[in-house]
């Protein structure tokens, strides 16, 4: 379905007879894209955390719609993250960090920035880049030169990002929240010349009678940052105090189990080998460890918040409020522990379920505030996106626009969502689908291939980036192989309304077969139509020995 125009349609309509919006700001509002990342739904205020302290995160959700039910299509950094570039799922962009290739610059120039700049968008990017382009993936430039003003990190950025990236050096903070802040703040500045210096070739003056969109793509609350935090005497306060007096009385995650306490695995032994989890993880095993964690967490979420309300007050400062829409999500959840795991790249909820919180000033006071339940999903904010510029998405893109989801009370829209992950590596991992409608979740595992890399037992620095002609050939196979006909070697069903932290399986209770005959059919049908044969020249092989980090 296309819903080009249904937003500022609406907003012209009621607004341009009393003189509140011209046809061009109905038309063209600026675009600010926040995306965290590892970041668990749960972990905001505004969805049910009454510790963690986000007030002006809490606040946009209050004044715009916030969605309950939203969730990734991948949930692992670099191919959820391109998803949301170019509102594809990954069995059709196909990059992730063992498929041995990147973005083709084809493929790439259908990406909503690319489209937006084309269509008289200035465009900026700030933070954390994990899209490799081209076949020497971070190397090429290509993703730099894709913007007016670009001042991001490729791969980790780490909470001292002057530490691994030069691009950050002339930056006045030393900790990542508050370095991005100093980009966002200079992007949104118009006219200005770039005071970070040494990266002038990357940064242009923002003009000020041209529409925007801003991309703020951060890494935290990852491990890569939280992990690396040395509570320096130099660092805000925020990160060296906040929470530390909970330490010892914050709760544990629901249905936290350690690591020692551990009798029965959620998942069978040769189907998640557990063993081999990158250790990373390892934090989730202990109760000290990860109430440890989720202090780092919390603070650097509440770090994130801080930065809101500074983009939102620096909006008012330039009178930019009445026609910016801010966009927040995450690329994925993550497991603390909660029966026994750590990590992601799984089909639970911890994993897929994120945050999106979308503020249009424009909506009418009736239409805000509001929380909806629809299945939204990172495909989705491409075609939204677009559709704010008045375009029409590119038909490559699968996700549609949710324009209609803020102002019409029950618009059509997907009745299940799929997801996958198809990161199936040396650390065990396994191939999985999943389908889901409101009320129930049914998951598919495949044969875990992880014998494939036994040459690798007892090397020493298996990276987790670590790519060979075999596993390139290998995960090809793997994004058509469900399609073509493999079956699955265990399945989960769980009924999420009366179950929403998944700890019962009732795959084997004949009580729900029809349920789960339908949603098998369903599942079948997601996945081929999300493979949706892709051609060839949507990646390419990345150069051996590119480290695509």
């Amino acid at each position: 379905m296309n819903h080009r125009s249904s937003l500022y349609a609406f907003l012209a309509t009621i607004a341009a007879p009393f003189g509140l919006l011209t046809s061009s700001q109905a038309e063209r509002p600026n675009i600010i894209f926040i995306l965290t990342d590892d970041h668990r739904q749960t972990d905001l205020g505004c969805y049910g955390n009454d510790i963690i302290q986000t007030p002006n995160i809490d606040k946009m959700a209050e004044e715009g719609v916030l969605f309950e039910n939203a969730s990734i299509t991948s949930a692992i950094c670099t191919p959820s993250r391109i998803s949301y570039f170019l509102g594809q799922y990954e069995r059709k962009h196909g990059v992730n960090f063992n498929s041995g290739t990147a973005i083709s610059q084809s493929a790439w120039a259908k990406s909503y920035p690319v489209i937006l700049r084309e269509n008289g968008y200035f465009t900026g990017y700030v933070g954390k880049n994990h899209a490799p382009i081209g076949a020497r993936g971070y190397e090429t430039g290509i993703m730099d030169a894709s913007f007016d003003y670009f001042y991001a990190g490729h791969g980790h950025i780490r909470f001292y990002p002057k530490q691994v990236h030069q691009i950050f050096q002339h930056a006045k903070n030393d900790t990542q929240v508050e370095l991005i802040q100093e980009g966002v703040t200079e992007f949104l500045t118009p006219e200005q010349p770039s005071y970070l210096g040494g990266a002038e070739k990357f940064l242009s003056a923002r003009p000020k009678d041209q529409p925007f969109c801003l991309s703020i793509c951060l890494n935290v609350p990852h491990g890569a940052s939280t992990e690396s935090m040395k509570l320096l005497p130099t660092d805000p306060e925020l990160y060296r105090t906040a929470y530390r007096d909970q330490i010892e009385t914050l709760p544990p995650p629901p249905n936290y189990l350690a690591k020692a306490d551990i009798e029965t695995p959620k998942l069978p032994a040769d189907i998640l080998h557990t063993d081999y989890r990158q250790n990373g993880y390892d934090w989730a095993d202990t109760p000290a460890t990860t109430r440890e964690r989720r202090v780092r967490h919390y603070q650097t979420i509440t770090g994130i918040d801080r930065m809101v309300g500074k983009i939102r007050e620096q909006l008012e400062q330039l009178n930019l409020t009445e026609n910016t829409l801010i966009v927040f999500s995450s690329d994925h959840g993550l497991f603390a522990g909660e029966q026994g795991l750590g990590g992601k790249a799984l089909n639970y909820e911890v994993c897929l379920a994120v945050p999106f919180i979308v503020y249009d000033p424009r909506l009418p006071k009736e239409k805000r505030g509001q929380r909806r339940t629809e299945l939204v999903q990172s495909i989705d904010l491409a075609p939204t996106l677009l559709d704010l510029a008045n375009l029409d998405p590119e038909p490559s893109m699968q996700g549609e626009s949710i324009l209609p989801l803020l102002t019409e009370e029950d618009p059509a829209w997907r009745t299940h969502a799929f997801a996958e992950n198809l990161w199936s590596t040396y650390f065990g991992n396994p191939r999985v689908e999943s389908v889901r409608t409101e009320g129930w979740k049914y998951i598919r595992y495949f044969k875990n291939d992880r014998n494939n890399w036994k040459d690798l037992e007892g090397v020493k620095g298996v990276r987790l980036y670590q790519v060979s002609s075999k596993q390139r050939k290998l995960y090809n196979h793997w994004r058509a192989a469900s399609v073509n006909g493999e079956q699955p070697v265990y399945e989960e069903l769980y009924d999420l309304a009366n179950d929403p932290h998944e700890t019962t399986n009732l795959v084997d209770n004949e009580k729900h077969s029809a349920t789960l005959v339908e949603l098998r059919e369903r599942c079948q049908q997601s996945v081929t139509q999300a493979y949706d044969n892709t051609p060839t020249a949507s990646v390419v092989p990345l150069t051996p020995g590119t480290d695509s980090k």
